[in-house]
């Protein structure tokens, strides 16, 4: 019977383990602090763009962080080296862990090789927002695109990541795209992995 009943005491925050268990936080606190997000780097900023733009740069760095999670707890600190292999990681583990669900589709671009897609009907960033019409196309979903990003350049498949609007018939909401353009070097690499 030894060590039962006893609370195994860690010298060191690092040394704890990384459990799996139910880490949700909850929907209202995630819009509130989204929503001072946007309002408190809106004040800083004189235009749409650049408003995107730190939103991109806010979320890189939370993608970078979860890559480093994911890898060290789902994959035993392994990370993926091909092309395919981290779109559908960042298409189902990612996204299910950030949003408690695998996005709607990840498709190939038609006219670029080197562009991929990442929709969703309804990007939970986007979902709680109402647009003034003087703000024209800004899209929030600026924020996830540079998750993905920071999740992309941290596992070595750096891209240009963005978020657009897709309308869609019959919908009164369009659907969020987040468009990937990797980099030449990434399409280069891959060829030669064949």
């Amino acid at each position: 019977m030894i060590g039962v009943g006893k609370i195994k005491q860690y010298g060191n925050v690092l040394d704890k383990p990384l459990t799996k268990g139910k880490q949700e936080v909850s929907l209202s606190a995630f819009a509130f602090l989204f929503s001072e997000l946007v309002q408190y780097n809106q004040t800083q900023v004189d235009n749409i763009g650049e408003l995107e733009r730190r939103l991109e740069d806010a979320g890189y760095a939370v993608g970078a962080r979860v890559l480093e999670l994911l890898c060290h707890r789902d994959k035993g600190n392994r990370r993926e080296t091909r092309l395919l292999g981290i779109l559908s990681f960042v298409h189902s583990t990612v996204w299910k862990v950030l949003f408690g669900k695998v996005a709607d589709s990840l498709e190939k671009g038609t006219e670029h090789e080197d562009e991929y897609m990442i929709s969703e009907k309804e990007l939970l960033v986007n979902k709680f927002i109402s647009i003034p019409k003087d703000m024209g196309t800004f899209n929030c979903g600026a924020f996830v695109a540079g998750i993905v990003r920071g999740v992309l350049d941290g596992a070595g498949f750096p891209a240009v990541v963005t978020a657009h609007f897709v309308p869609m018939e019959g919908q009164q909401r369009p659907r969020t795209t987040i468009l990937i353009k990797f980099a030449e070097e990434v399409l280069r690499r891959e060829a030669r992995l064949g």
